[in-house]
This record gives structure tokens, sequence and C-alpha cells, in this order.
């Protein structure tokens, strides 16, 4: 872009502006330092403050992440609408369900192009009801109008095909991932060498969903705590967020009253916490690629995570980690348990084959790379 030209706008829209400032900060930096016009759509919390810091103009937007009235639906429609037929953006990324529809539909009666990018299927892919069947057949009118439609993984993308929810196959997309910042999150060494004098110490990081596994890695951890006292499990996350499957404060007091679980509350900069753990755990029922998985290996973590779509992206079985069966915290226990009681040696190269396995394939400036291609192509504009 030269001087002349006005500046490009690009709008990012998502249920939760933590998600955009914590996943997507490199393609922030890029847009704002080529002098691109960025706008974050999404409810105000307490990273609107660090995305105005970086540059970008930050809009509150209405979303009932957890709700299913359709005039709540609707006015999260009109707010975008409003929003894009006043600014004019070159290109929008919707991500997540409810910005994926109604961002669609919004952005297809504004005139602008957007891209929608699925992060991961949740509830609707998980769960058997009415909701989740209202919701593809919302996908599929709504998934008609993008550019193109971003998959993280393989097997989301196929489940779109199978079930006929594309009405235009052929713009669907593989981005692998949405990549880590390999120098921020630097190798760590493992920080003790002996669990059973120095503690060995698990980590879950994420929302506090039931979706997540969190029953199964308490019932796990419940297990596991009568034979080896000295082992730890942590939760690191938000809890009480908007979303179906969300897990209230109450339960995760009564787990530390319980003597089972530390809950460490929430931060935006996970790196502490990871460099302190001995193993990263993860046991959830679907992801898109989990950040955090990805994170921890960059970080020489090894992984204990759930053989199901996203998270197989990431963890290599018996080499970068150990995978259990969904749902089952009789193979999540078996699984920890394995981990609890490798050698030092062992879990380090673990921890070494997961730095090398994120290195060649979710290094983040790759990602960033498809996002400069994709706005080439939409605009015409290469930055």
């Amino acid at each position: 872009m030269t001087a002349e030209t006005p500046p490009l706008r690009i709008a990012l829209v998502c249920n939760t502006a933590w998600a955009i400032h914590t996943y997507r900060r490199g393609l922030l930096r890029m847009l704002v330092s080529r002098g691109v016009e960025v706008t974050v759509l999404a409810p105000r919390d307490r990273t609107f403050p660090l995305l105005e810091e970086m540059g970008c103009r930050c809009v509150e937007l209405p979303v009932a992440s957890k709700g299913t009235n359709p005039r709540d639906d609707l006015r999260t429609l009109a707010a975008l609408y409003r929003e894009y037929r006043a600014t004019r953006p070159h290109l929008v990324f919707h991500y997540t369900i409810k910005p994926n529809i109604y961002g669609s539909v919004a952005a297809k009666l504004a005139a602008v192009p957007s891209i929608a990018v699925t992060t991961g299927l949740g509830y609707v892919f998980i769960q058997q009801s009415r909701t989740a069947n209202v919701a593809k057949k919302l996908y599929r009118f709504a998934f008609r109008f993008p550019r193109e439609v971003w998959f993280l993984n393989q097997d989301d993308r196929q489940a779109f095909i199978d079930q006929n929810l594309l009405v235009h196959p052929e713009r669907a997309r593989l981005l692998h991932g949405e990549g880590v910042d390999l120098n921020d999150y630097a190798y760590s060494p493992l920080p003790r060498v002996n669990p059973s004098a120095d503690g060995f110490i698990f980590i879950l990081i994420g929302r506090l969903l039931w979706d997540k596994g969190v029953a199964e890695y308490v019932d796990a951890a419940r297990r596991l705590r009568v034979q080896y006292p000295y082992a730890r499990f942590q939760l690191l996350g938000p809890v009480g967020v908007d979303n179906p499957s969300a897990i209230t404060r109450a339960e995760v007091d009564a787990w530390q009253r319980e003597g089972v679980i530390d809950y460490l509350g929430e931060t935006h900069d996970v790196r502490e916490p990871v460099s302190n753990a001995d193993c990263v755990v993860l046991p959830s029922y679907r992801e898109g690629v989990p950040r955090t998985l990805m994170e921890a290996s960059a970080m020489g973590r090894p992984i204990v995570a759930t053989d199901v779509p996203g998270c197989r992206e990431v963890v290599e079985d018996g080499v970068t980690g150990f995978l259990c069966e969904v749902k089952s915290a009789d193979s999540l226990a078996q699984q920890l348990e394995r981990m609890l009681l490798l050698s030092h040696p062992a879990r380090t190269a673990m921890g070494v084959a997961g730095r090398a396995k994120v290195t060649r394939e979710f290094d983040e400036n790759a990602v960033v790379d498809r996002y400069k291609g994709t706005i080439r192509a939409v605009t015409g504009v290469s930055l």
C-alpha cells in the first residue's frame, strides 16, 4: 500500500475478544505493521484494552454464545450488518459458530467479502440434539456465502462434506491449525528430575467446559492421588463462561475443597504455568487444533490427550505424548500413570520431539503467510 492509497480495512469477528488476542496476535501484529485498519468485533472483555494497545479498533458485539433465542441471534446479525454497511471492510474473517453463521449472512447482505474459519466443531458435532440439528441447517445456509471456508483439521473438513453442509465444497480449505509463535514459546527444560521426591505436576489449560474432558480429568486425579500422593493436578482457565458446556465456580471450589484439584484461575500468558508443569493434559471430546497443545509442545512438554480430531494432529502417540480414549476416565488415568512412571530422559525426549513437530508443522509464520495470500487474492493488495 502506498501513501496515496486508502488503508486496507480488515475485520475479525469472534464470540470472545480473548480468543482473538490469544490465538491471533501474530496476524494482528503483521496487519497493523503494514498499515491495515484492523477492527475486532466481539463481546467486551479484559482484552479490549490490550487489543487497542496493539493498534486495533474494538467494537462491542452482542453474542449470546449459550443461548438459542432467535431474537438474540438476530441482534448479532443486525449489529454486524450495520457495522459492515458503515465501515465497508475490504475483507472479514469470522471465527466460532455464531459469528460464522450470522456474520457470513450479514457480510453477504452488506456486499462485503468474508472468510469463515471453523475453529472447532464443538457441541454441534458432539451432541445429538435438536439444537445441534438446527445449527447444522444454519451452517448449510450460511456457508454458501463466504469466499472460502477454512478448517483447522481434515476430520472437521470431511465431516462438513460428508454431512452435505457445504453448498460449495470446492471452497473448503485446510489451514492445519492457527500456529504458534516459536520465539514467544521457547523450549524450556522439564523442571523436575525425580517425581516421587520433587512432585509431579499435570496441568489442563483452557476454558473450563465439560466438553474439554474436565470431569474425566478430575476422576483420574482422584484415582491417581491415592497411589501417587505427590502428583498434583492443576486447572487453568476461565470458569463459568458463556457456553452450553460451562462448568460453574461452585463445582471447581468443591474439587479444591476435596483436595483433588488446584485451580490457578486464568491468565493471558500461560508460559509460566506450562514451564512449571511436567505434563500438559487435554482430554477434550473434539477440537479444531488446540492452541494450548501446540504451545505446550513448543515449550518441550510431553502431552496426554484424547484420540480425537484436533488433538491427534498435535500429539504423535508414543513420540510426543500419549493418546487416550475419549470420555474414558479409566483410559486417561492409565495414560497419566504411564507418563508419571516414565524416566526423566524419556519424558525429555518426548518434549524435544514435540518441539520439533511444532516447528515443522505449526510455525505461526506459515499461517500468517496463508492469511497474506488470501488477503491478496480477495483484495488485490499485497502486504
